[in-house]
């Protein structure tokens, strides 16, 4: 879900990052001290509305929600057997609009406006903590996850053309040798750009 920015011209896409992340932060405190099944029925609809807004395709959507779809349902039957149907809806359900309100976020704002409002953020603390090293370590951060996403499914895809059965040993070894390869020749380029200290 990181680094999944949408171009558009909405509103939503015209608003400053900071005005987003404290209104993302608004919304899932709402969320969180939301009471019953229907409040996070209309809090589900304001969200979907948002995407709307945003002309955020449903099948993108669904996307940024569909990974935690275990998750969820391992939290439903837990939730479900242990305190009920009702507050399973509720776990499940804040989960499920908290994570869709950061993917909004996410999907209509830039990287680079995210990482300049850090920085800004950070400037008055300036004394004890480079704000320019806390940008390009978040923007290195930003940048590896859909990198190694991107490793561990060409590694699966090699292991399914091989006729290989799936096994741990054979994703994890190759993904953590290539993962280790591609750290090794990002820290020669920082090194080469002078940030080496």
């Amino acid at each position: 879900m990181i680094g999944l920015y949408r171009p558009g011209s909405s509103p939503l896409h015209r608003a400053p990052a900071g005005l987003k992340l404290f209104g993302l932060l608004v919304v899932v405190t709402v969320i969180v001290l939301l009471q019953s099944p229907w409040q996070l029925a209309v809090a589900a609809v304001l969200v979907a509305a948002g995407f709307a807004v945003a002309r955020i395709p449903a099948r993108v959507a669904v996307a940024q929600l569909w990974p935690m779809r275990w998750l969820l349902l391992v939290t439903a039957v837990f939730q479900v057997v242990f305190t009920g149907p009702e507050r399973a809806v509720m776990v499940c359900g804040t989960l499920l609009l908290t994570v869709a309100a950061a993917a909004l976020v996410t999907l209509t704002t830039r990287v680079t406006a995210m990482l300049d409002l850090c920085r800004r953020l950070l400037h008055p603390l300036r004394r004890w903590v480079d704000a320019d090293r806390v940008g390009l370590l978040l923007a290195l951060t930003i940048r590896c996850v859909p990198l190694l996403a991107t490793v561990v499914s060409e590694v699966s895809a090699a292991r399914k053309a091989r006729g290989q059965s799936f096994s741990l040993r054979a994703i994890a070894a190759p993904v953590v040798v290539r993962a280790l390869r591609t750290a090794d020749e990002m820290g020669a380029a920082l090194m080469a750009r002078g940030v080496d200290d």
